[in-house]
């Protein structure tokens, strides 16, 4: 069947052979993801479950820069400046429900994560089935940078993450290339670049995932595993103050870099992220570390620093946000607690 431009501007989809076909169209920006985009890709995944001339599906994104470098955080904040707080809070239910449903998808998942893979990007590749990186491969959460949360059910990918590994990659954002990503558990198998056409061909030929299984290799070795010693003994400390002081007073250059990277984020987005991915190691679920996640974004335009951290990294690009707590020592545990409150009747559902 030919492909077929979907409503939604930025993604292709149609059924190729036995696969469902996913392409995110957008290069240009990144292949940001957008409400449309979203809610697109959850209808099309909805009707293929049920669809028995498809036997998996296959994500992959135009250009060659970026699988998905996140949501379309400049749109909302645009709206949120203006008030127009229900906008995101849409955005981000509808995205957290399609994580869900990949995580849950009754067929084989299958994601070509060639390039950057941030933020809304994890939350379309690592809930996958069979998820697949390249030598071009950067995956990060970074969200603390930019006064949110590494959430899309990331704290849950985080949580499952090796010893206290999901701590230290929440708090900094490290940007994780091939081996790093499938040590931590974002990421399966690799695969070199220039043969990602191959493999969607066979998969698309064959509808079956093994039919690839000959064309991985093995990626140039990481840094994560040689570092795993000092990061489960500063990492496994009780709060963020805690584990800054550790770091600040180790004087070797890991420590030190770690710490200067630390100090750059909100210090509410580091706190409650802390708190959520120790909540998900402790309860893996992707209904409840979505919907905590929720809590603190639901939150996030009017109590959180999301709009101050989008206007620095995004809008003005002066890098020098402002946010409402300077130091993590100041933060008061109120405000951490008040952020991730059960909502009542807006906590999301499924």
């Amino acid at each position: 069947m030919q492909r077929t431009d979907s409503e939604a501007a930025g993604v292709l989809l149609g059924k190729v052979g036995r696969a469902g076909r996913i392409t995110l169209n957008k290069p240009k920006a990144l292949n940001a993801l957008d409400h449309d985009m979203a809610l697109a890709i959850a209808a099309a995944l909805e009707a293929w479950a049920g669809d028995d001339g498809v036997d998996l599906v296959v994500i992959d994104a135009a250009g060659d820069k970026a699988f998905c470098a996140g949501g379309d955080i400049a749109a909302l904040y645009h709206e949120g400046k203006a008030g127009r707080f229900d906008t995101a809070r849409r955005f981000f239910a509808d995205e957290y429900r399609l994580n869900r449903q990949i995580a849950h998808y009754p067929k084989p998942y299958v994601a070509m994560m060639d390039g950057i893979v941030m933020g809304g990007g994890v939350g379309l590749s690592a809930h996958g089935r069979l998820r697949i990186v390249s030598e071009r491969s950067m995956v990060a959460m970074p969200e603390c940078g930019i006064g949110l949360i590494p959430d899309v059910g990331g704290t849950l990918v985080l949580g499952r993450a090796p010893g206290r590994l999901g701590e230290y990659l929440g708090l900094t954002g490290f940007r994780m290339k091939a081996a790093d990503a499938i040590f931590a558990g974002f990421a399966d198998r690799y695969l070199p670049s220039a043969r990602m056409g191959e493999a969607v061909e066979r998969l698309e030929a064959s509808g079956d995932p093994q039919a690839i299984e000959d064309l991985f290799e093995t990626p140039e070795a990481g840094e994560l595993a040689g570092r795993m010693e000092a990061i489960d003994r500063v990492f496994a400390l009780s709060d963020t103050a805690a584990i800054l002081a550790a770091l600040e007073a180790d004087g070797g250059e890991f420590a030190a870099a770690t710490a200067k990277t630390i100090r750059r984020g909100s210090p509410l987005s580091l706190a409650v992220t802390l708190e959520l991915v120790r909540a998900a190691r402790a309860d893996p679920s992707i209904e409840t570390a979505l919907a905590r996640e929720y809590r603190y974004t639901f939150r996030a335009q009017t109590l959180g620093d999301i709009l101050e951290g989008t206007r620095a990294v995004v809008i003005d690009k002066d890098r020098t946000p402002r946010w409402s707590t300077e130091r993590i020592e100041d933060l008061p545990r109120s405000e951490v607690e008040a952020m991730l409150r059960p909502l009542g009747e807006d906590e999301l559902t499924f």
